[in-house]
C-alpha cells in the first residue's frame, strides 16, 4: 500500500457522509453551468503544423492534448460523460459529447496518466484510444486497470516517484503529490498517484498532479525548476478533504514554490466534485495569482494555446 509523504488524512467523521452525499448529488445550484459549456471545434491541421514550442489544448478538468518535438501527447484523457459511473447518481460533464472530439485527435503518440481516479482514469475514453495510442506512461500499479482493458503489456510503463524514461527527445519523470488512489471499496492507496516533469532541449514543463499543498513542490522546484509552464490542480476542494487538494491560493503557491514562471489551473471546467460554485475555483486563482504576480493562461476549453498565448476571462460570459 502507498502512503503520501507527509500525514495525510480525509478530515471528516462517519456522522457527516449522509449531510455530505446530500450536498453532492442533489444541491447543484451554482455549481453546475446553466447551459453546457461549448468547446472550440478541433483544428488537426493547425494543431499538427511543426513546432519546437509546445501547443496545448485543455479540454476541461484534467485533459489536455500537447503537441510538441512532432510529437501528440496527452495527459488524463477522461473525456467521458460521468465522473461517478459506480455511484447512484451521476456526476456530469458540463460539456457535452466530449467522447467524440477522440475520434477527431490524431495518432497519440504517449499517453500519460498521474493515478486512477474515476475523474481521470475513464474505460469508455481508454477504449476509443487503444487502438490510436502508441505508448502508455502511467503511475506505478495503474498498468493492471488497462491491462484488463486490453491494452498490452508491452505498451505500458509503470513510475515510481522520481522514475525517468525518455520519449524520443523528451524526458519524463514522475514526481510526488499529496493525494490517494482506488477506484472501489478494497483497492485504495493500492495504485501510486503524482504529477509529471516534462523536459526537451528547450523547455521544461511540470504537471502538478493531484494533490494537497505540501514541501514536495518546492523539493520538485529544487530538483528540476525553473518550468517554464505549469499545469495546476485547483480546483474540487472542501475542507473535509483540504488535505487532498489545495484551495486555488494554494495552487498559486506550489506554482510558485516549483519555479513555475507561467501557470495554467487544471481541474475544474469539468465536474461538480465539490460543492464549491463552478467558477469559484478560477475566480479564486486569477485574483491570487494578480496578488502573487504570477503569469498565468487561462484558455478557453478546447482553444489551441502556446507558452506566450494571451487568453481572456470566457468563463464570465456563461453563468
Amino acid at each position: 500500500m502507498f502512503e503520501n509523504l507527509e500525514t495525510t488524512t480525509m478530515e471528516f467523521h462517519i456522522q457527516d457522509l449522509p449531510k455530505m452525499l446530500y450536498e453532492q448529488f442533489f444541491e447543484k445550484k451554482g455549481r453546475v453551468p446553466k447551459a453546457a459549456l461549448p468547446i472550440i471545434p478541433f483544428d488537426q491541421a493547425a494543431f499538427l503544423t511543426n513546432s519546437d514550442e509546445p501547443k496545448f489544448i485543455w479540454y476541461g478538468h484534467s485533459v489536455v492534448l500537447i503537441r510538441w518535438m512532432n510529437k501528440t501527447i496527452l495527459i488524463d484523457p477522461m473525456l467521458g460523460p460521468n465522473a461517478s459511473p459506480i455511484a447512484p447518481f451521476k456526476t456530469k460533464r458540463f460539456s457535452e459529447n466530449t467522447l467524440d472530439l477522440i475520434d477527431q485527435f490524431p495518432h497519440i503518440d504517449l499517453l500519460l496518466m498521474t493515478h486512477d481516479h474515476y475523474d481521470h482514469l475513464d474505460m469508455a475514453s481508454i477504449d476509443k484510444l487503444a487502438s490510436k495510442t502508441s505508448k502508455w506512461f502511467v503511475a506505478l500499479g495503474v498498468g493492471r486497470h488497462l491491462e484488463s482493458w486490453g491494452i498490452p503489456e508491452s505498451d505500458i510503463q509503470e513510475f515510481d516517484w522520481y522514475d525517468q524514461s525518455s520519449f524520443e527527445s523528451i524526458d519524463f519523470t514522475f514526481t510526488p503529490s499529496r493525494h490517494f488512489s482506488g477506484r472501489g471499496l478494497n483497492d485504495r492507496s493500492k495504485s501510486l498517484w503524482g504529477g509529471w516533469v516534462m523536459k526537451s532541449e528547450n523547455h521544461n514543463l511540470y504537471w502538478s498532479g493531484d494533490g494537497g499543498y505540501g514541501t514536495h513542490f518546492k523539493e520538485i522546484g529544487e530538483k528540476f525548476g525553473p518550468f517554464d509552464f505549469g499545469f495546476m490542480e485547483c480546483g474540487q476542494y472542501n475542507p473535509h478533504w483540504h488535505q487532498i487538494h489545495m484551495y486555488p491560493e494554494e495552487s498559486v503557491q506550489a506554482a510558485l514554490d516549483a519555479g513555475v514562471k507561467k501557470a495554467l489551473p487544471v481541474h475544474w471546467g469539468g465536474f461538480p466534485l465539490a460543492m464549491h460554485h463552478w467558477k469559484d475555483p478560477i475566480n479564486r486563482f486569477v485574483d491570487e495569482a494578480t496578488e502573487q504576480n504570477l503569469d498565468i493562461s487561462t484558455p478557453d476549453l478546447g482553444e489551441m494555446i502556446h507558452l506566450h498565448s494571451h487568453t481572456s476571462p470566457w468563463w464570465e460570459a456563461h453563468d
